[in-house]
């Protein structure tokens, strides 16, 4: 299922043994665009102490009740690391994080989960880790610092990161939603992470490899829109890309 990630905030988190918090927001990396963490406001419930939530510990999202269900009780959350939230997340607290959860290293490994090409909190299901070993420096970002970031085509300005569209089976950033009414009388549109060319920190620049004249003639995102695949495919073709399944089925097959 596709849904905007500023959709999910405020999602209340149950665990195991009763509610833990709500969604206050994502840590993405930016090597994958894949969401490494919820960040969750516990509220009362430990003194509004924030904690991370892995999606191996995920193991459903309802819409209607606007909820997740989190495979994991509340006294194993309360005795997890404690996290500094007026710090960066570390390399260190990850390693302490993963360690004290038992979960693969997502950066040890030359898949989007690691040792895995896709994330299986069932065991039975996990398929067999590569051979290969390609260790990565992550980078952590937040999709609320994130949001607001310039579109810039190979011709110029063209709009602005307004959220994000995750899939929530795979936990990983499908598309950006860009808002391109503040350069012409135009449009929102999907722009996938796949077609950035680089990303400007300091400066708050997002680099596709797409001109303003392709932009501008893609399909139109409305907050209504329902994102089918038929209406992925249509982007797609728009640019002319081949289609993230059709990737997804070849690295299985090569696998």
């Amino acid at each position: 299922m596709l849904i905007k990630a500023k959709s999910l905030k405020g999602y209340k988190l149950n665990s195991l043994d009763g509610e833990i918090g709500n969604v206050k927001e994502f840590y993405f990396d930016d090597n994958y665009w894949t969401i490494r963490y919820l960040i969750v406001e516990t509220g009362n419930w430990l003194l509004s102490r924030e904690v991370l939530i892995s999606p191996y510990a995920l193991k459903s999202v309802n819409q209607e009740e606007k909820s997740i269900s989190v495979n994991l009780t509340k006294k194993q959350i309360e005795e997890s690391p404690p996290l500094d939230s007026d710090l960066p997340v570390s390399r260190q607290y990850e390693e302490s994080y993963y360690g004290y959860y038992g979960y693969p290293l997502y950066w040890a490994g030359a898949y989007m989960w690691g040792p895995y090409p896709y994330i299986s909190p069932d065991s039975e299901n996990i398929v067999e880790p590569s051979q290969k070993e390609e260790h990565w420096d992550s980078h952590l970002r937040s999709t609320m610092d994130v949001t607001d970031y310039k579109l810039q085509a190979k011709d110029g300005e063209f709009g602005h990161l307004e959220d994000f569209i995750i899939d929530d089976e795979f936990w990983t950033i499908r598309y950006l939603i860009i808002d391109t009414r503040k350069w012409w009388q135009g449009k929102k549109v999907l722009i996938s992470p796949e077609w950035i060319d680089s990303i400007s920190w300091i400066d708050g620049d997002v680099n596709v490899c797409l001109n303003k004249e392709e932009i501008k003639q893609s399909p139109e995102y409305t907050d209504e829109t329902l994102i089918t695949r038929d209406f992925e495919s249509e982007i797609y073709k728009h640019y002319n890309r081949q289609c993230y399944w059709d990737t997804k089925k070849t690295d299985k097959e090569s696998d």
